[in-house]
């Protein structure tokens, strides 16, 4: 029989590596809790939150947030703005979503400026992950487009590249995108898959293409597919 593919990563391994995240945009600020006690229970790596559940008390867990979400269309300073405010308010991590009209239509510099204006605001020491909607790219424009895009942001200072927001009707984190950006980016970048990972078979397959960081909103279930030694 073959060997699953799960058994290869151990569930603490997994969990070290997730952003437990609740970005619903009908959550409370009693879920937003519940979301960092439950982090807590699993050890992972960060809680991922919308920035208006800030200041909250994340514990040992990074505090992690979005910007320009879940479309990419604000200004490159409003997302630069939301990212700092956060920053100011205790986040640790911030995701932000590119312009994915410039990417489609190859202004592959645009996207350098707007990575770069947001990581000039939050500074060099915040983990800066930078989603690049991958399902919608390989959609609309192709394999090279998820290349430049990622070169762009990684020399624009990205800490990672992430697949995707987990809200796009293009559909959320695939092997293949996460293939190509670890391909586009050097290894000092980080991979973030995100987006549609229900299950510890599609988790360890995402990161054996290389993903070092999983978003993962039903992180539980995920888990529990792992075993704990």
């Amino acid at each position: 029989m073959t060997e699953s593919i799960t058994s290869q990563y151990t569930r603490r391994q997994v969990a070290a590596i997730v952003d437990h995240t609740l970005l619903k945009p009908e959550a409370t600020r009693a879920d937003a809790e519940a979301t960092v006690a439950e982090a807590a229970e699993l050890g992972v790596a960060a809680v991922c939150l919308s920035p208006s559940m800030l200041p909250i008390d994340t514990g040992h867990q990074a505090t992690c947030v979005v910007a320009g979400f879940p479309s990419g269309k604000h200004h490159s300073l409003v997302k630069a703005a939301e990212a700092r405010l956060a920053v100011d308010s205790g986040a640790h991590e911030v995701d932000m979503v590119i312009d994915i009209g410039a990417a489609v239509a190859g202004h592959y510099d645009e996207i350098f400026a707007d990575v770069l204006t947001v990581r000039e605001a939050v500074g060099p020491e915040v983990v800066l992950k930078v989603i690049i909607e991958s399902a919608a790219l390989l959609e609309l424009s192709g394999p090279d487009c998820v290349t430049q895009v990622c070169v762009k942001a990684a020399a624009a200072g990205a800490s990672m590249v992430k697949t995707s927001t987990g809200f796009h009707p293009s559909g959320g984190a695939s092997v293949e995108a996460v293939t190509l950006m670890r391909a586009a980016v050097p290894g000092r970048v980080g991979i973030k898959a995100s987006g549609g990972i229900r299950t510890a078979e599609f988790a360890a397959e995402l990161i054996a293409a290389g993903a070092t960081r999983l978003g993962l909103s039903g992180t539980r279930a995920v888990l529990d597919g792992f075993d704990d030694v």
